[in-house]
Protein backbone atom coordinates (compact mmCIF):
# COMPACT_ATOMS: atom_id res chain seq x y z
CA UNK A 1 0.00 0.00 0.00
CA UNK A 2 1.34 3.52 -1.14
CA UNK A 3 0.73 6.61 0.55
CA UNK A 4 0.06 9.52 -1.78
CA UNK A 5 1.20 12.98 -0.90
CA UNK A 6 -1.46 16.39 -2.15
CA UNK A 7 2.26 18.87 -1.65
CA UNK A 8 5.66 18.43 -1.65
CA UNK A 9 5.72 16.37 1.57
CA UNK A 10 6.63 12.97 0.98
CA UNK A 11 5.91 9.67 3.14
CA UNK A 12 8.71 8.44 5.47
CA UNK A 13 9.55 4.81 5.26
CA UNK A 14 10.83 2.71 8.41
CA UNK A 15 12.61 -0.37 7.48
CA UNK A 16 13.28 -2.95 10.07
CA UNK A 17 15.80 -5.71 10.04
CA UNK A 18 15.52 -8.10 12.28
CA UNK A 19 14.52 -6.02 15.06
CA UNK A 20 11.28 -4.02 16.00
CA UNK A 21 11.45 -0.83 16.36
CA UNK A 22 12.41 1.17 19.92
CA UNK A 23 12.82 4.15 21.80
CA UNK A 24 15.19 5.74 19.01
CA UNK A 25 13.13 5.08 16.42
CA UNK A 26 9.91 5.94 17.31
CA UNK A 27 11.67 9.16 18.60
CA UNK A 28 13.30 10.00 14.74
CA UNK A 29 9.71 9.00 13.54
CA UNK A 30 8.00 11.74 16.08
CA UNK A 31 10.86 14.41 14.94
CA UNK A 32 9.21 14.13 11.25
CA UNK A 33 5.91 13.26 11.53
CA UNK A 34 5.05 16.86 10.94
CA UNK A 35 7.13 17.22 7.99
CA UNK A 36 5.83 13.87 5.81
CA UNK A 37 2.68 12.82 3.97
CA UNK A 38 2.46 9.15 5.82
CA UNK A 39 4.70 6.70 7.55
CA UNK A 40 5.31 3.30 6.62
CA UNK A 41 7.01 0.45 8.38
CA UNK A 42 7.95 -2.21 6.49
CA UNK A 43 10.21 -5.49 7.17
CA UNK A 44 11.71 -8.42 5.25
CA UNK A 45 11.00 -11.86 6.33
CA UNK A 46 14.29 -12.38 7.93
CA UNK A 47 15.20 -13.76 11.41
CA UNK A 48 14.96 -11.79 14.28
CA UNK A 49 17.62 -10.39 16.69
CA UNK A 50 15.91 -8.80 19.56
CA UNK A 51 16.57 -11.60 22.32
CA UNK A 52 15.00 -14.68 20.24
CA UNK A 53 15.26 -17.35 17.29
CA UNK A 54 12.02 -19.07 15.70
CA UNK A 55 11.68 -21.84 13.28
CA UNK A 56 12.21 -21.12 9.42
CA UNK A 57 8.21 -22.04 8.97
CA UNK A 58 7.40 -18.81 11.70
CA UNK A 59 9.92 -16.25 9.89
CA UNK A 60 7.05 -14.17 7.79
CA UNK A 61 4.70 -14.06 10.78
CA UNK A 62 8.07 -12.75 13.03
CA UNK A 63 8.29 -9.88 10.55
CA UNK A 64 4.50 -9.37 10.35
CA UNK A 65 4.61 -9.01 14.17
CA UNK A 66 7.63 -6.69 14.18
CA UNK A 67 5.42 -4.48 11.84
CA UNK A 68 2.35 -4.96 13.79
CA UNK A 69 4.28 -4.15 17.17
CA UNK A 70 5.75 -1.20 15.87
CA UNK A 71 2.55 0.28 14.19
CA UNK A 72 0.85 -0.41 17.47
CA UNK A 73 4.03 1.33 19.44
CA UNK A 74 3.47 4.63 16.90
CA UNK A 75 -0.27 4.77 17.25
CA UNK A 76 0.34 4.88 21.23
CA UNK A 77 1.99 8.49 20.24
CA UNK A 78 -0.99 9.26 17.79
CA UNK A 79 0.95 8.57 14.56
CA UNK A 80 -0.39 6.58 11.87
CA UNK A 81 0.86 4.38 9.85
CA UNK A 82 0.56 1.58 6.83
CA UNK A 83 2.63 -1.76 7.34
CA UNK A 84 3.99 -4.69 4.97
CA UNK A 85 6.26 -7.60 4.86
CA UNK A 86 8.45 -7.96 2.04
CA UNK A 87 11.52 -9.86 0.23
CA UNK A 88 13.43 -11.75 3.01
CA UNK A 89 16.33 -10.74 1.63
CA UNK A 90 16.91 -7.48 2.63
CA UNK A 91 18.34 -5.72 0.18
CA UNK A 92 16.19 -6.50 -2.49
CA UNK A 93 13.12 -5.54 0.07
CA UNK A 94 14.69 -2.21 0.54
CA UNK A 95 14.66 -1.54 -3.15
CA UNK A 96 10.55 -2.76 -3.32
CA UNK A 97 9.81 -0.42 -0.87
CA UNK A 98 11.98 2.53 -2.03
CA UNK A 99 9.79 2.15 -5.47
CA UNK A 100 6.55 1.12 -4.09
CA UNK A 101 6.96 4.77 -2.18
CA UNK A 102 8.86 6.84 -3.34
CA UNK A 103 10.10 7.97 0.23
CA UNK A 104 11.99 11.23 1.24
CA UNK A 105 13.66 9.44 3.94
CA UNK A 106 14.04 6.04 4.94
CA UNK A 107 15.11 5.20 8.57
CA UNK A 108 16.83 1.93 8.42
CA UNK A 109 16.46 0.57 12.11
CA UNK A 110 19.66 -2.62 12.38
CA UNK A 111 22.28 -3.87 14.35
CA UNK A 112 25.36 -1.52 13.78
CA UNK A 113 26.86 -4.45 11.90
CA UNK A 114 24.97 -6.16 10.17
CA UNK A 115 25.65 -7.98 6.95
CA UNK A 116 23.50 -9.68 3.94
CA UNK A 117 24.45 -11.57 0.88
CA UNK A 118 27.28 -14.10 -0.11
CA UNK A 119 29.74 -11.60 0.15
CA UNK A 120 28.58 -10.18 3.34
CA UNK A 121 28.26 -6.58 2.65
CA UNK A 122 27.42 -4.42 5.01
CA UNK A 123 24.11 -3.22 4.67
CA UNK A 124 24.05 0.05 6.42
CA UNK A 125 26.48 1.41 3.70
CA UNK A 126 24.87 -0.60 1.17
CA UNK A 127 21.60 0.87 1.79
CA UNK A 128 23.09 4.83 1.42
CA UNK A 129 24.83 4.10 -1.52
CA UNK A 130 21.55 2.23 -3.23
CA UNK A 131 19.21 5.43 -2.30
CA UNK A 132 20.96 8.47 -1.71
CA UNK A 133 20.95 11.59 -3.38
CA UNK A 134 17.17 10.26 -4.19
CA UNK A 135 16.15 9.47 -0.93
CA UNK A 136 18.02 10.59 2.64
CA UNK A 137 18.94 7.40 4.58
CA UNK A 138 19.20 7.70 8.10
CA UNK A 139 20.71 4.45 10.35
CA UNK A 140 19.13 3.94 13.58
CA UNK A 141 21.41 1.84 15.36
CA UNK A 142 20.31 -0.85 17.19
CA UNK A 143 23.40 -1.86 19.58
CA UNK A 144 22.19 -5.10 21.57
CA UNK A 145 25.47 -6.67 22.13
CA UNK A 146 27.29 -3.51 23.38
CA UNK A 147 24.18 -2.82 26.05
CA UNK A 148 24.71 -5.85 26.98
CA UNK A 149 28.10 -5.84 28.06
CA UNK A 150 27.69 -2.31 29.87
CA UNK A 151 28.98 -2.39 33.50
CA UNK A 152 25.95 0.42 33.80
CA UNK A 153 23.36 -1.56 32.34
CA UNK A 154 21.55 -4.38 33.26
CA UNK A 155 20.03 -6.29 30.06
CA UNK A 156 16.77 -8.18 31.27
CA UNK A 157 14.81 -10.90 29.51
CA UNK A 158 11.50 -10.43 30.16
CA UNK A 159 8.58 -14.08 29.57
CA UNK A 160 5.10 -12.14 29.92
CA UNK A 161 2.07 -12.58 27.78
CA UNK A 162 -1.41 -12.28 29.82
CA UNK A 163 0.58 -10.11 32.06
CA UNK A 164 2.68 -8.21 29.46
CA UNK A 165 0.67 -5.03 30.05
CA UNK A 166 -0.20 -5.24 33.82
CA UNK A 167 0.51 -2.24 36.02
CA UNK A 168 2.31 -4.03 38.41
CA UNK A 169 4.42 -5.65 36.09
CA UNK A 170 4.96 -2.56 34.25
CA UNK A 171 5.61 -0.23 37.67
CA UNK A 172 8.35 -3.11 38.29
CA UNK A 173 10.13 -2.65 35.57
CA UNK A 174 10.11 1.02 35.51
CA UNK A 175 11.22 0.87 39.39
CA UNK A 176 14.56 -1.26 38.37
CA UNK A 177 15.51 1.12 35.53
CA UNK A 178 14.86 3.98 38.45
CA UNK A 179 17.71 2.43 40.77
CA UNK A 180 19.83 1.15 37.86
CA UNK A 181 19.43 1.72 33.52
CA UNK A 182 18.06 -1.25 31.86
CA UNK A 183 17.54 -2.19 28.49
CA UNK A 184 14.43 -4.98 28.74
CA UNK A 185 13.84 -7.57 25.99
CA UNK A 186 10.48 -8.44 26.22
CA UNK A 187 9.12 -11.83 24.70
CA UNK A 188 5.32 -12.89 24.51
CA UNK A 189 4.89 -16.53 23.83
CA UNK A 190 1.16 -16.77 21.97
CA UNK A 191 -1.56 -19.15 23.85
CA UNK A 192 -4.35 -20.49 22.55
CA UNK A 193 -6.77 -18.51 24.68
CA UNK A 194 -5.08 -14.87 23.81
CA UNK A 195 -5.32 -13.43 20.22
CA UNK A 196 -2.47 -12.02 18.41
CA UNK A 197 -4.04 -8.58 18.32
CA UNK A 198 -4.32 -8.85 21.98
CA UNK A 199 -0.96 -9.67 22.37
CA UNK A 200 -0.01 -6.65 19.76
CA UNK A 201 -1.66 -4.44 21.84
CA UNK A 202 -0.78 -4.90 25.04
CA UNK A 203 3.29 -5.17 24.35
CA UNK A 204 3.05 -1.71 22.23
CA UNK A 205 1.11 -0.56 25.09
CA UNK A 206 3.73 -1.40 27.54
CA UNK A 207 6.44 -0.24 25.41
CA UNK A 208 5.09 3.05 24.57
CA UNK A 209 4.91 3.16 28.80
CA UNK A 210 8.71 2.31 29.10
CA UNK A 211 9.56 5.18 26.14
CA UNK A 212 7.57 8.20 28.29
CA UNK A 213 10.23 6.86 30.75
CA UNK A 214 12.98 6.97 28.60
CA UNK A 215 13.46 3.16 29.52
CA UNK A 216 14.92 1.25 26.70
CA UNK A 217 12.74 -1.80 25.26
CA UNK A 218 11.79 -3.93 22.67
CA UNK A 219 9.74 -7.14 22.24
CA UNK A 220 7.31 -9.28 19.82
CA UNK A 221 4.93 -12.07 20.08
CA UNK A 222 6.22 -15.70 20.23
CA UNK A 223 5.40 -19.10 18.89
CA UNK A 224 3.78 -20.87 22.05
CA UNK A 225 6.71 -22.94 23.40
CA UNK A 226 7.77 -20.44 26.42
CA UNK A 227 11.10 -22.70 27.62
CA UNK A 228 12.14 -23.03 24.04
CA UNK A 229 11.57 -19.28 23.25
CA UNK A 230 14.21 -18.32 26.50
CA UNK A 231 16.50 -21.05 25.97
CA UNK A 232 17.11 -19.46 22.64
CA UNK A 233 17.17 -16.04 23.95
CA UNK A 234 20.46 -17.30 26.76
CA UNK A 235 21.86 -19.17 24.10
CA UNK A 236 22.16 -16.39 21.58
CA UNK A 237 22.37 -12.85 24.02
CA UNK A 238 24.49 -12.36 27.12
CA UNK A 239 21.59 -11.17 28.89
CA UNK A 240 21.79 -10.48 33.11
CA UNK A 241 18.60 -11.84 34.17
CA UNK A 242 15.53 -13.29 33.62
CA UNK A 243 11.75 -12.20 34.93
CA UNK A 244 8.94 -14.62 33.83
CA UNK A 245 5.70 -13.07 34.73
CA UNK A 246 2.44 -14.83 35.50
CA UNK A 247 -1.07 -13.71 37.06
CA UNK A 248 -0.88 -13.94 41.22
CA UNK A 249 -3.92 -16.58 42.51
CA UNK A 250 -3.88 -18.27 38.83
CA UNK A 251 -3.54 -21.61 37.07
CA UNK A 252 -0.83 -21.02 34.33
CA UNK A 253 0.17 -23.96 31.91
CA UNK A 254 3.97 -22.33 32.37
CA UNK A 255 3.82 -22.80 35.94
CA UNK A 256 2.46 -26.46 35.69
CA UNK A 257 4.52 -27.19 33.23
CA UNK A 258 7.35 -25.95 35.89
CA UNK A 259 8.73 -23.02 33.39
CA UNK A 260 10.49 -21.39 36.38
CA UNK A 261 12.63 -24.67 37.20
CA UNK A 262 14.02 -25.67 33.73
CA UNK A 263 14.93 -22.59 32.74
CA UNK A 264 16.74 -22.34 36.11
CA UNK A 265 18.36 -25.83 35.18
CA UNK A 266 20.02 -24.59 32.31
CA UNK A 267 21.35 -20.65 33.07
CA UNK A 268 23.28 -19.36 36.02
CA UNK A 269 21.75 -16.06 35.63
CA UNK A 270 18.98 -15.04 38.42
CA UNK A 271 15.54 -16.55 37.74
CA UNK A 272 12.70 -14.50 38.99
CA UNK A 273 8.97 -15.39 39.07
CA UNK A 274 6.55 -11.98 39.25
CA UNK A 275 3.35 -12.49 40.03
CA UNK A 276 1.20 -9.36 39.34
CA UNK A 277 -2.91 -8.72 39.74
CA UNK A 278 -5.07 -9.51 37.20
CA UNK A 279 -6.55 -6.08 35.77
CA UNK A 280 -9.93 -4.58 36.94
CA UNK A 281 -11.21 -5.76 33.64
CA UNK A 282 -10.52 -9.58 33.96
CA UNK A 283 -11.53 -9.15 37.91
CA UNK A 284 -14.85 -8.00 36.78
CA UNK A 285 -15.69 -10.74 33.92
CA UNK A 286 -14.49 -13.14 36.50
CA UNK A 287 -17.35 -12.03 38.77
CA UNK A 288 -20.01 -11.40 36.24
CA UNK A 289 -19.52 -15.10 35.41
CA UNK A 290 -19.83 -16.31 38.87
CA UNK A 291 -15.77 -16.92 39.56
CA UNK A 292 -14.22 -15.67 42.27
CA UNK A 293 -11.89 -12.89 42.36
Amino acid sequence: MSIESGDERKPLLVFLNEVAGGRKLLQAVRERQTRVSGVIVAAPQNQPSVGQLIDSAEVHEAARARVEVTMAVLGEFGIESVGEVLDPEPALAVDDAVRAHRPGELLLSCLADTRFGFMRRDLVEWVRDRVEPAVKMTHIPVRIEDDAIRWDLNHTLVVATKTVAAPDLVNRLKERAGIRPHRFTIICPRGEDITEEQVVGDLASTLAELYRSDIDATGQPMSPDPFHAVKNAIEHYRIDDILISTFAGESSQWLEGDLIGRVREITEKSVEHIEVGRPAAAVAAAVAEGEES
